[in-house]
């Protein structure tokens, strides 16, 4: 799924916040948006794509 792109022209006067405008979206495009802005500040950030890290635990027998 990707996000469409929406641009209006309207006076600055008239213009909503951007709370406003989230707060009309399904909560599913508002997931797909947090999802997408997560994956592009991890690919910024460290250069690769986030995983699940590794866990051991080192049982005594």
């Amino acid at each position: 799924m990707t996000i469409q792109r929406i641009c209006t022209k309207m006076p600055r006067t008239n213009a909503q916040s951007d709370f406003a405008y989230w707060q009309t979206q399904p909560y599913h495009l508002r997931l797909a948006a947090l999802e997408q802005i997560r994956q592009e500040y991890h690919q910024w950030r460290y250069s690769v794509q986030p995983r699940l890290q590794r866990v051991y635990t080192i049982v005594k027998r």
